[in-house]
């Protein structure tokens, strides 16, 4: 039986996601686990997997529209079911018929400054094609709009490629790479030729006028990235905690598991057992703060930063305070792989109270990490180094790992991050209540 196939509500907070491609074509056939679509949120680009067998009837949006959640994208059918009357059947479901049968839809409207107003979502329709025929309005997706605006360009002015002659991404994007390379190329030098007697000086230069460049556009998940944490900054009242941790028995514990373990164990596996542990011991750590409550959380949930080519995502370890070791390990690298490849989902990355960033495998002592709204912590991993240390009154060398933890305080006071953050280096100091 046919049935709508809507755009997935990727996070709370937001409203929107970039149909990036169709993975499966209009009357083919899938099954379950397959990937349906690849759609770019503001934190990864995801493939979204069907959930049964069955037959993809019809799309209703094309590659590069940006939908709201809950909007109907396409049609599916049961396994060996047969595309019919498209308008029909989109009646049937109480969708409106695009113009043309087969014909992907997508919500373009004309320019306009009160289309970017809040809406609810429509049913997708069949958008008139642009041209003077229509009275010179200019039909636009609203992606598309949105990056003429920040781009500095008039949507009015682009020639649209889409169907119809709708301005889409493409065209945004091609015009202002047009724009930049006209730009360099009026700032090249001129031929020689003689001066007039009274020439006026030339205009004063910067070293960024002047200096080779390129630029690489904006992608979504970047701009996401900048937009998230420039408010984490502006909004969340960070505060910092510093601590050094001996790290010689975690190290030897390491070797040990790794001798017996089918999977191998990497220290940041025992630190987020480790921030795990902490959170058991301070439960008031393991909470967000809301607009109307500070809301705690009965099981750990820990994000771990994933460094990828579009960017850092931070896909979430479910319960990890009754997770082994080596379980901690394997699921982390399967996010890793996942996260590279573009394959999360949308609920991998939802979540959990605290981040773990790790950059300690570049050789970086120490640093402070900007919290991932609306979690209520990160934690800071340096590397292990070699250090001169005092015990018992005389001077040795002990191996160390320097952390900071970036608090927010509207939920967590100082001292509960101060108690926290002792419970941390306890179990770091002493391993072995992590595999216990």
């Amino acid at each position: 039986m046919a049935e709508l196939f809507l755009m997935p509500a990727v996070a709370a907070d937001t409203a929107t996601a970039v149909l990036s491609a169709w993975q499966v074509a209009p009357g083919a056939p899938f099954t379950k686990d397959d990937a349906l679509v690849s759609i770019e949120t503001d934190k990864a680009e995801v493939d979204v997997a069907a959930d049964r067998d069955g037959v993809l009837l019809a799309t209703l949006y094309e590659a590069g529209a940006e939908i709201e959640a809950g909007t109907p994208i396409a049609v599916l059918g049961a396994a060996g079911e047969r595309p019919g009357d498209l308008g029909a059947l989109l009646a049937e479901l109480g969708v409106d018929a695009p113009a043309a049968a087969g014909r992907a839809v997508r919500r373009d409207v004309p320019e306009d400054p009160a289309a970017d107003r809040p809406r609810t979502a429509p049913a997708p329709a069949a958008p008139a094609p642009a041209g003077p025929e229509h009275g010179g309005r200019v039909f636009s997706s609203p992606l598309a709009r949105r990056l003429a605006r920040e781009a500095g360009l008039d949507v009015t002015a682009l020639t649209g490629t889409g169907p119809g002659g709708r301005i889409v991404r493409r065209d945004v994007e091609a015009a202002a790479a047009a724009r930049d390379t006209a730009g360099a190329a009026s700032q090249a030098p001129a031929p020689l030729a003689p001066a007039p007697a009274t020439a006026a000086p030339a205009p004063a230069t910067t070293p960024a006028d002047t200096g080779a460049h390129t630029d690489i556009p904006h992608s979504r998940m970047r701009r996401a990235i900048a937009t998230r944490l420039t408010e984490s900054k502006q909004h969340t009242p960070h505060f910092y905690l510093r601590a050094t941790c001996a790290v010689a028995e975690l190290l030897a514990l390491r070797e040990r598991i790794n001798a017996v373990s089918p999977v191998k164990v990497s220290v940041n596996d025992l630190l987020v057992k480790a921030v795990a542990t902490a959170h058991t011991q301070v439960p008031e750590m393991n909470a967000v703060w809301r607009p109307e409550a500070v809301r705690r959380f009965d099981a750990v949930d820990v994000s771990v930063a994933v460094a990828t080519d579009k960017g850092l995502v931070t896909p979430v370890l479910r319960g990890v305070e009754n997770l082994s070791v080596s379980a901690i390990a394997t699921r982390t690298r399967a996010f890793a792989e996942r996260a590279r490849a573009g394959a999360l989902h949308p609920a991998d990355l939802e979540g959990g109270s605290i981040t773990v960033s790790n950059l300690g495998m570049y050789g970086v002592e120490e640093f402070a990490a900007i919290i991932n709204p609306p979690q209520a912590a990160i934690l800071a991993v340096g590397a292990a180094r070699d250090e001169a240390v005092v015990r018992d009154g005389a001077v040795t060398v002990a191996k160390v790992l320097g952390v900071v933890l970036s608090v927010d305080h509207r939920p967590v006071d100082g001292a509960v991050a101060a108690r926290w953050l002792s419970a941390f280096t306890e179990a770091v100091e002493n391993p072995v209540r992590l595999v216990v």
